[in-house]
């Protein structure tokens, strides 16, 4: 079994600085968002079955899904959220599965963003955390997305309590400062991750 490392944090927490970061020393990287988007692609199983079950209106005239229209509707209506989940979940670690078991890095990285909330923390075998200030989240999340503060606040409170986060990882590196502080504390968190690897 390959030496799997799950990666987490909240929005605006730095998650994807330090993938990239880590893409830089040549680990490879399973982005459940990315995953939870190619299984419900034109053609795909899942998405055949979403239109089954909901019917056409999830459809966009060029037959991908209606992202929106399907978010709207599962926000209202929480048996149809599970209806939902009922059909991605299992799609999304079985290709995650896949992905992971096809990586030729010394290690993999899986991250996602609900690493501990549905329960993917136990496709690896250790979790690094990185975490920020609810305010730091905020601030970064509104300069980098341009969503409002209303918004950004209603993500975080749907997203597990940090103080929940932080008891669940195995590693927490506190991203408060800048890139190069970051950095230097993946760095000893890699060579630790390539000697668990081995």
């Amino acid at each position: 079994m390959k030496f799997v490392l799950g990666l987490t944090g909240g929005i605006g927490s730095g998650k994807t600085a330090a993938t990239q970061w880590f893409e830089t020393q040549g680990i490879q990287v399973i982005d459940a968002d990315i995953v939870a988007r190619e299984i419900v692609a034109k053609g795909q199983p899942a998405l055949l079955q979403i239109v089954e079950s909901f019917g056409e209106w999830v459809l966009l005239d060029n037959g991908e899904l209606d992202r929106r229209a399907l978010r709207e509707h599962i926000f209202k209506d929480s048996t149809a959220r599970h209806t939902l989940e009922a059909i991605t979940h299992p799609a999304i670690r079985i290709s995650i599965i896949q992905q992971l078991q096809a990586a030729t890095s010394p290690y993999a990285i899986l991250v996602s963003p609900l690493l501990f909330e549905t329960n993917q923390h136990k496709l690896t075998q250790h979790t690094l955390l990185i975490d920020a200030t609810e305010e730091l989240q905020i601030f970064r999340a509104s300069q980098r997305d341009g969503q409002n503060i209303e918004q950004i606040k209603n993500i975080i409170a749907a997203q597990m309590p940090r103080t929940e986060k932080q008891k669940l990882a195995d590693d927490i590196v506190l991203n408060d400062g800048h890139l190069d502080y970051l950095y230097a504390h993946l760095t000893p968190l890699h060579e630790k991750y390539l000697k668990m690897a081995e």
